[in-house]
């Protein structure tokens, strides 16, 4: 599952965020950066699912 996430991070960021953490102030975070540039969501989504330990 975990590695799932990874990949769904660089496919669809808002997507990994919110199957790790639901939604939230993260996800609108991530939505946004996504909006206005893939890089940033990508990265944004990284940074959550490195910091949130795998369910």
């Amino acid at each position: 599952m975990v590695t799932l996430l990874y990949v769904l991070a660089f496919l669809c960021p808002p997507l990994a965020v919110y199957l790790d953490i639901g939604a939230g102030p993260e996800l609108r975070l991530n939505i946004i950066l996504t909006i206005l540039g893939w890089i940033p969501g990508i990265i944004h989504a990284l940074y959550i699912l490195s910091i949130h330990p795998p369910h």
